[in-house]
């Protein structure tokens, strides 16, 4: 049977395409393939288990309906100015736009109304003032936080919607191929229990978020999607008490600073801050452990916990940025035995190891508790810890003891961001029939950038349907793609 739609990936991107075409009235048969499980059968074992037990054939935090969305601290940025470079491709009005949008949609499956960020202007003027003084450049966001558990509601409500109105949710399935005929994408091969099927298709969109980049970076060389190395961002995820952080949370909720520290100049950035969160661990392909950060609604820790990642850019000859990124990280689990790698920023300075008895003498007690004691800089690239230190000790300035002797760093903290697939403002590639959504495709970064692609994907497709049947389709929204 061929479909009008496949997805390819039940992440923000994927669904938010799904729901645009559902709200607007179309008539095309829609069909989202996920390799995971439906939201309410994900679950880490890690609660009952107190350690990871690396799961198989995946990670549920990262893979299954709604991506790593469901598991994260569900933050959603709400403004164009964060969450990647989609404005450079769709323009910037329209993402501001579609951010309002895409972030009432949110509202209407049960987002927390509260926005952080916009309550205190004068505090964040003088929280700007000091990171000016730092070098360091404050991006002041405003935030809606799902918080952890409160997200995986949300995307449980979206994920029964879409079930009620229509659309084919396939779990279990992945996405092995792409089939194309003269020069156009007509299908995928989806692999399973049962073997390989072909699933034909008029319209392709592959949104296999970050975990998917890898993978969709192969499939573009083999079939000549044109598409470029993009930017892996390499670093660590930072630890402190809250009364460290205590004003930044209060006025901002989440300080996005961004800075190019001396000698390298990088371009280093905070993400993804975490109030009273607790820091994760999450497995990808080939056991490769890597550290992130959650915050729920309602329970809380003392700790504030945030990445700082160091961008990196490669081009002649080397051209393959995401195995770069995995090497790194895979030194550094091999240091701590497959777990994740955890040292206090003074032991960096001194020039020597943590070892678990200092770590249980500080103010400052891990919120991952079977991180191992060691050495990050033994794994760590000297430009990216460098740079890292760098910016840390430039941070102090503006959050006076964040670069305590007791503030931890865990290791490795990895986005993979590199296959930046070539598009038009209208999102297509050069290969008819075949778009990429969301992370995987390099232009988004975050639960809302993907969402807000996905729906300007569903009015793309909207409109194509409307030019070809004439048919009754819903207002279309306050953007459409010219």
């Amino acid at each position: 049977m061929k479909r009008d739609i496949v997805i390819i990936g039940a992440g923000p991107a994927g669904i938010f395409t799904a729901l645009e075409l559902i709200k607007k009235g179309s008539k095309r048969q829609i069909t989202i393939v996920e390799k995971g499980s439906p939201i309410e059968k994900r679950a880490c074992p890690k609660s009952k288990t107190q350690k990871c037990v690396s799961c198989k054939p995946y990670c549920h935090i990262t893979t299954g309906f709604s991506g790593a969305g469901a598991f994260s601290d569900g933050k959603l940025s709400l403004c164009a100015e964060v969450g990647g470079d989609l404005p450079n491709v769709v323009g910037y009005d329209v993402v501001e736009d579609t951010i309002k949008y895409t972030d009432s949609i949110y509202l209407e499956f049960g987002a927390d109304e509260h926005i952080e960020g916009i309550s205190n202007p004068e505090e964040v003027k003088e929280i700007r003032k000091r990171a000016i003084q730092a070098g360091l450049k404050l991006v002041d966001c405003p935030i809606r936080h799902l918080g952890t558990e409160k997200a995986q509601d949300i995307y449980l409500a979206i994920e029964k919607y879409l079930e009620a109105n229509g659309v084919e949710l396939i779990f279990g399935r992945e996405c092995v191929n792409l089939i194309l005929d003269n020069g156009r994408c007509c299908g995928v091969i989806v692999d399973g229990k049962n073997g390989s099927e072909e699933m034909l298709a008029n319209d392709v969109i592959v949104a296999t978020g970050r975990r998917g980049a890898d993978w969709f970076e192969k499939l573009c060389s083999e079939h000549g999607v044109a598409h470029q190395p993009g930017t892996v961002d390499i670093g660590v995820r930072v630890e402190v008490r809250n009364e460290v952080l205590e004003t930044v949370n209060k006025v901002l909720y989440e300080s996005k600073l961004i800075g190019y520290p001396k000698p390298f100049k990088n371009k280093v950035r905070t993400f993804c801050q975490n109030p009273g969160g607790f820091v994760s661990q999450e497995n990808y392909d080939n056991d490769l452990a890597v550290v992130n950060g959650h915050s729920y609604k309602e329970l809380k820790s003392n700790n504030t916990n945030l990445a700082i990642l160091c961008s990196h850019n490669f081009s002649i000859p080397f051209n393959r940025p995401i195995a770069y990124a995995q090497k790194v990280g895979e030194l550094t689990n091999m240091l701590a035995d497959g777990h994740i790698l955890v040292q206090r920023f003074g032991d960096i300075l001194d020039g020597k190891r943590t070892w678990p008895k200092e770590l249980s003498q500080s103010n400052l007690r891990p919120t991952l508790p079977d991180a191992v004691a060691g050495d990050i800089t033994a794994a760590m690239p000297y430009r990216a810890m460098t740079n890292i230190i760098n910016f840390i000790q430039a941070m102090d300035h503006v959050v006076p003891g964040f670069a305590s002797v007791e503030t931890l760093l865990y290791s490795p903290e990895l986005k993979f961001y590199s296959n930046r697939v070539k598009m038009d403002e209208n999102l297509n590639t050069n290969i008819a029939g075949l778009y990429c959504l969301g992370d995987s495709s390099g232009w988004t970064r975050g639960l809302m950038m993907a969402s807000v692609m996905g729906v300007l994907m569903g009015r793309k497709l909207l409109r194509e349907e409307k030019e070809k049947d004439g048919g009754n389709i819903r207002d279309l929204g306050p953007i459409i793609i010219h």
